[in-house]
């Protein structure tokens, strides 16, 4: 692999407005054509396939105690768990109703809470839920489960985090975003140091063994000198991961960003100089870039499955286990069932009606074609391992890679010359300049975007 090398003008020269590739297609793509029927016959032919291959859950759980203004999730914001109680029965129902889908067989090896604030529910509501979990579908304590919830901070305690690990969580995320206070005062997310490096503690004390944080570059009042001592506080904790995003500033799309003032977003300059100083900073500490704004400590799962090859890309971002199944659960939530993608209604009147009605609530997605299985297998080779071999990759999906893609190697050749990519006569390489605009190469092969007006619907590539 090539050493991840940072190049500002080529950033610059790049810096465009892309997928972030959680899937291919994307989810612009998804339509309401593919309802019920089409989930239900998808989860039949996964099922007869193989009826012991493992699972992954999504369970998505949208209340907030108080927004924050840089959220691009679906949330609700409300300070009463009583008003979880009515998603929750409803979130119970589509657990059994997607259960009866899959054999018993198969284990869920992987289960993500996000949000939303997942620790928002109490610790009787969160103990129901992986018991109705457990109850429909076959859950695992082996040793290579991973069992993971998003964290705010200021939602738990040493007590709270010793019940997530009780109740079977091993990995814990935390968002913690700035630590820095005028950031914080104008993103409405106030949280101390101590506060955010003490509950990171009570994670490790707890037993939990994989511990992450996620930081945001680019909010309203960052400077290099607040994000540089928030990231020396972060590693002081030296967390197993973090996550470092662009923050993609969108209010025509998102409502709570319009309360964020545009003058004080920093500059593209600016944006640029915060990325250089998180590689440099986080490289610096012994981490290893995995990817997609992803840093990880060198005995890493993530980077151990990068170095043997089985990394894999979905709507959680990296991830280790590429032949789950991944069920959706809950308002907004995508699934990935064989060779199609499915998202539930986005609204809770819409989520509600759909299983008080006894009906799963999908509400859009997508069957792949043939193309899209071929494009999608591409587009994973570079964005998880940087590197396609022409040859393998005309083995495993049945096509004569070069004529297949022929004019889009027409479109490396000429990345190539920017030094973006490394073209021989039987494989493409990323090179270390390269591995920041991952987007941009995955672009190349994308077959939807051809057309397609991106700014309006895409955030920019850094």
């Amino acid at each position: 692999m090539a050493t991840l090398l940072f190049d500002p003008e080529l950033i610059r020269r790049y810096d465009c407005h892309g997928p972030r590739y959680t899937s291919y297609p994307t989810a612009v793509q998804f339509h309401t054509g593919f309802d019920e029927a089409a989930y239900r016959q998808a989860a039949r032919e996964s099922d007869g396939n193989d009826a012991r291959r493992p699972i992954s859950l999504y369970v998505h759980i949208p209340f907030c105690a108080s927004p924050c203004f840089y959220c691009a999730c679906n949330r609700i914001i409300t300070r009463s768990t009583d008003k979880a109680q009515a998603y929750l029965a409803r979130l119970h129902r589509e657990i059994e109703m997607q259960a009866e889908l899959f054999s018993a067989a198969r284990a869920v090896r992987q289960l993500h809470f996000g949000g939303g604030t997942p620790t928002f529910l109490t610790q009787s509501q969160l103990a129901a839920l992986l018991a109705q979990l457990g109850q429909r579908f076959s859950l695992t304590d082996c040793a290579d489960r991973e069992y993971s919830i998003e964290i705010d901070p200021r939602t738990v305690t040493r007590e709270s985090i010793r019940f997530l690990a009780q109740l079977g969580f091993n990995r814990v995320s935390f968002g913690v975003q700035d630590l820095d206070p005028a950031v914080q005062l104008a993103v409405n997310r106030i949280q101390s140091i101590e506060q955010t490096l003490g509950v990171i503690d009570a994670a490790r004390s707890a037993g939990i063994g994989s511990i992450s944080v996620d930081l945001i570059y680019g909010l309203p009042k960052q400077t290099r000198a607040g994000f540089a001592r928030t990231l020396q506080s972060v590693l002081a904790a030296r967390p197993d991961r973090l996550a470092v995003y662009a923050y993609a500033h969108l209010p025509k799309v998102f409502k709570a960003q319009r309360r964020l003032r545009a003058q004080d977003l920093p500059s593209s300059e600016a944006r640029l100089e915060l990325l250089g100083l998180t590689i440099e900073t986080l490289t610096g500490a012994g981490y290893e870039y995995v990817g997609m704004d992803h840093f990880a400590l060198p005995d890493d799962e993530l980077v151990l499955a990068k170095r043997h090859r089985t990394l894999h890309r979905n709507f959680q971002g990296y991830a280790t286990r590429a032949h789950c199944d991944l069920v959706g659960l809950g308002v907004s939530a995508i699934g990935s069932i064989g060779a199609t993608y499915a998202q539930n209604f986005k609204s809770l009147p819409d989520y509600y009606a759909a299983v008080d009605q006894r009906r799963l609530p999908i509400q859009r997605g997508i069957k792949l074609t043939r193309d899209d299985i071929v494009r999608r297998a591409v587009i994973q080779e570079l964005m998880c391992h940087e590197h396609v071999d022409f040859a393998q990759m005309s083995r495993e999906l049945g096509i004569d890679f070069e004529r297949y893609f022929e004019a889009e190697l027409g479109k490396l050749r000429l990345l190539a010359r920017d030094g973006l990519v490394e073209l021989t006569a039987g494989a493409v390489s990323v090179t270390g300049a390269g591995k920041l605009l991952m987007r941009n190469l995955a672009m190349t092969f994308d077959a939807h975007l051809q057309g397609q007006a991106t700014a309006p619907v895409y955030s920019r590539a850094i």
